[in-house]
């Protein structure tokens, strides 16, 4: 009975799995055009998946194993039981092996229902709490059925009752793990997830043996130009088709849920939430069936469940009343990466983001609190603060300052940033002023001439003012020659060597923790022995998630003696401090401050002093009001070490002999 029943079972399956996968394919296809190599990402999958998707949930071992049990075992066995009882090719190992598959992938299934007989709160419930008994189910049942065809049973053992039983059960197994991954449920994402990675809207992320750079964090850029082209995202069918596969592709593993630092703090937000709003807005309905933890709502509870509904073509924010989503859920993200660093299906929420910001920004003019004000400053001034843009260098009156202008060219041009109308973050540049020239570098500053780098404009979702800011700097700096850019604001940098390109400005950018490192390995800095006390570092998010710098600011600490305590979030998990995306201007309420939170963490190592190297965060991090570590600059540290050489003239300075003392006033 099993011979006849079992090939009819898994070819009815199958059929009903293509039928529902032709379904999700004209569900993601609602979305905008992208253009996609199809052979070339099909044919990179299986090292996306078993490499570059690996490295992601390889940081937690027995998930890792679990996962390469049961999805392994599922794969295999899948394919061998199609070939086995679907098609009686049993002779031979074939059996043997699917004997093997399907028992491996039962041992991984035991480890899913221990993680899952206590979650922790991140993951989501629901029909994924089934997920241990389907995938029982299939293992087991395929087990059994697969004995009699390697004569380790009789073929007529049992009787017809058995036979219906593990035909029932095969059917249930099948049911889950076959259909289901087209149709909706725990397996949706072993379907949606492999064609995401093949067709991923920034293949650069996967490994440069598939192309790629392992690295894309840059913004992409609107076509200002096209008027048919939108102005960001206002119904779920604006975004990209891939962009859609990619929501479609969430696990609800809440990975993203527990570093976000907007739902630590109890603001609106949950990036877990927030995808799946999108994947409830792409086949149209509520978000009532959603089984893991609401967006935040200010301490009390969380946002009601089935409240929020949407469809395709219909707007994800209203105007009144409620849609998919609520503007203060947008507005509340620091676009920090840290739920896309911690994604184990690569999804990419901020790009998603800052989407449906442009649309409410260009086309609506909705920004909340002080954001207005900040673009209208942009606009008018070059700077978010309304400073007179001939003040940028007032804070250098004294300090001589060569101008790339008189110069023309330098080896290095080093950008000011907005710090530069900061009194805090001035005490940074000057320290930085102080390493270059006790280095001898050959550099110079645009002085007037150099505007807002356009991070802020662009993260509010303000994509004319930015390619505005951006093409104007672009020009200026194609006047003069220069190697190198050192900046010691991280926004500044990452905006400078990965979104300018895109509108025609290439540059070899430094974050100044990078370039004071490679002095130093130079050979061309010398630094007296740390005398302080403890002290750790704090990974800014745009200099160690978006561009990868880990460890020259370590390198730089570890030369000046400094022995760091790490706080447990450090490196590629590091806290957000709250200032990046504009979210202290755009300033949504929740339950506790970021800020608050990070130097909690500080707080817990017992360090008397917190490195930063990023001016943002040296505000943030300043303005708690009980703060218990000092917080300074990488480059004030180096500047108070550092042992200058002896005097001689430099380069481009125009001021009078006593100006070009050994001391600089800092």
């Amino acid at each position: 009975m099993l011979e006849t029943l079992l090939p009819i079972l898994i070819f009815t399956a199958l059929g009903l799995a293509v039928i529902g996968a032709w379904r999700r394919v004209r569900l993601w296809r609602q979305g905008r055009p992208s253009a996609v190599p199809l052979f070339k990402g099909l044919a990179a999958l299986p090292r996306r998946y078993l490499v570059d998707l690996h490295h992601v949930v390889g940081r937690d071992k027995v998930i890792s194993n679990t996962h390469v049990a049961t999805a392994g075992g599922f794969v295999a066995a899948a394919v061998l039981m199609i070939l086995v009882h679907g098609l009686g090719l049993a002779q031979g190992i074939l059996g043997w092996l699917l004997l093997a598959a399907s028992a491996c992938m039962f041992v991984g299934s035991l480890f899913v229902a221990r993680r899952r007989r206590h979650p922790p709160p991140r993951l989501s419930r629901g029909p994924w709490m089934r997920l241990p008994k389907s995938l029982m189910a299939f293992s087991l049942s395929v087990f059994l059925v697969t004995l009699p065809t390697v004569d380790v049973l009789p073929q007529d053992a049992g009787s017809w009752v058995l036979a219906l039983i593990l035909s029932a059960v095969v059917a249930w197994g099948l049911a889950e793990m076959v259909v289901g991954m087209t149709w909706g449920g725990p397996m949706k994402h072993a379907f949606a997830g492999a064609l995401h990675l093949a067709f991923h809207r920034r293949a650069e992320r996967f490994s440069t043996k598939q192309g790629g750079s392992g690295r894309s964090t840059g913004l992409k850029a609107l076509d200002l130009d096209d008027e048919r082209a939108p102005l960001g995202v206002e119904r779920p069918a604006d975004f990209t088709w891939n962009q859609l596969l990619g929501f479609d592709a969430c696990v609800q593993c809440g990975r993203c849920e527990a570093v976000c630092p907007a739902f630590a703090a109890g603001q609106p937000l949950n990036p877990k939430k927030l995808i799946q709003d999108m994947v409830v807005g792409l086949a149209g309905g509520s978000d009532a069936a959603y089984a893991g933890s609401p967006h935040p709502s200010q301490g009390l509870g969380g946002k009601p469940l089935g409240e929020h509904r949407g469809d395709p073509h219909g707007p994800i924010v209203a105007r009144e009343g409620t849609a998919l989503v609520d503007a203060e859920t947008l507005w509340s993200c620091t676009t920090c990466r840290a739920c896309v660093e911690e994604c184990p299906m690569m999804i990419e929420h901020v790009d998603a983001i800052v989407d449906m910001r442009r649309f409410l920004t260009l086309e609506r003019g909705e920004t909340p609190n002080k954001a207005p004000e900040v673009l209208d400053n942009l606009i008018a001034t070059d700077n978010p603060g309304g400073f007179a843009p001939g003040s940028r260098m007032n804070w250098a009156a004294d300090l001589n300052l060569p101008l790339i202008a008189d110069l023309q060219q330098v080896d290095v041009l080093l950008w000011l940033g907005d710090g530069a109308f900061d009194m805090r973050n001035q005490r940074t540049l000057r320290a930085l002023v102080k390493v270059l020239r006790a280095a001898e570098v050959d550099f110079a500053v645009l002085g007037n001439e150099e505007r807002d780098s356009g991070d802020v404009a662009r993260r509010l979702g303000d994509e004319a003012t930015f390619q505005s800011l951006a093409k104007r700097n672009i020009a200026t700096l194609a006047k003069y020659r220069f190697q190198q850019i050192v900046t010691c604001d991280p926004h500044s940098f990452h905006v400078l060597g990965n979104e300018y390109g895109e509108l025609g400005g290439v540059y070899d950018v430094r974050h100044h923790s990078t370039y004071i490192a490679e002095l130093h390995d130079a050979g061309r800095l010398a630094f007296s022995p740390w005398k302080g006390g403890s002290v750790t570092y704090h990974d800014p998010c745009y200099l160690g998630r978006y561009n990868g710098e880990y460890e020259a600011p370590r390198r730089v600490l570890e030369a000046l003696g400094i022995e760091l305590n790490e706080m447990e979030r450090s490196g590629f998990r590091s806290r957000c401090c709250g200032g990046g995306g504009g979210a202290p201007i755009t300033d949504i309420p929740g339950e506790r401050r970021i800020p608050d939170m990070r130097m909690n963490d500080v707080k817990e190592t017992g360090a008397a002093l917190v490195a930063v190297g990023c001016p943002q965060c040296t505000a943030m991090l300043e303005g708690v009001v009980d703060k218990t570590a000092e917080v300074r600059d990488i480059a004030e540290l180096v500047a108070d070490a550092i042992v200058m050489p002896s005097a001689r003239p430099r380069r481009g300075e125009r001021s009078s002999p006593e100006a070009r003392t050994e001391e600089v006033v800092l």
